[in-house]
């Protein structure tokens, strides 16, 4: 969530940028950057970032098989070896 106190214009930020890198680092929520007054920006520490994208993939994951359960259940699967197949050649591999 991000906290509407965080919000900065690009103009301040850069003025106290190590106050901000430091804020950002150790409070670890993003802060709002603005360019004429409207959000332009969101900037966050590294490792939450990460944490984001570790999680958006995960989430991304549990998706796909649970479309790939759904595809099974109604009898929309191939065989494991015509997939393995397919996928050697669309992707170039031989055994």
């Amino acid at each position: 969530m991000i906290d509407l106190r965080e919000v900065r214009s690009v103009t301040e930020f850069q003025r106290n940028l190590k106050e901000h890198v430091g804020r950002l680092q150790h409070n670890k929520s993003p802060m709002v950057l603005t360019v004429n007054g409207r959000a332009a920006l969101i900037v966050q520490d590294a490792a939450s970032y990460q944490d984001i994208l570790d999680r958006l993939e995960k989430a991304e994951t549990l998706a796909a098989i649970r479309t790939g359960i759904a595809q099974l259940d109604r009898s929309e699967g191939i065989p494991l070896a015509e997939a393995e197949a397919r996928l050697r050649k669309k992707h170039g591999f031989s055994r």
